[in-house]
């Protein structure tokens, strides 16, 4: 009896370990860095234009477009954030007037 619950054990683990295996058809040439999970990373140098320019919502999205985001959010000086670390978000910090004066992403 006790092999069938370790054969049985083992069959569970493996079944659960492929349906954590992932596959990727990235291309060498794919300007987009990939993370782990298959999001695309924040490069938060290429927002940088946005510093010293008016927060607006066109703005927010020509920055995640060429940082490679998949969200972005404006912070304002009181704004409550959470303390997760998402790579693939791109944060533009605002002073009071809404005025990006600081660009970063997580």
């Amino acid at each position: 009896m006790p092999w069938k619950l370790a054969s049985l054990g083992t069959l569970l683990a493996v079944a659960l370990l492929a349906g954590c295996s992932t596959t990727t058809n990235e291309s060498a040439t794919d300007p987009v860095t990939t993370t782990d999970t298959g999001h695309s990373r924040c490069e938060a140098k290429a927002a940088e234009f946005t510093l010293g320019k008016q927060a607006s919502p066109e703005l927010l999205e020509q920055a995640r477009k060429r940082s490679g985001a998949q969200v972005a959010r404006f912070l304002l000086p009181n704004d409550m954030v959470t303390l997760e670390y998402r790579s693939d978000r791109l944060n533009l910090n605002t002073d009071a007037n809404r005025v990006v004066t600081r660009v970063n992403c997580g």
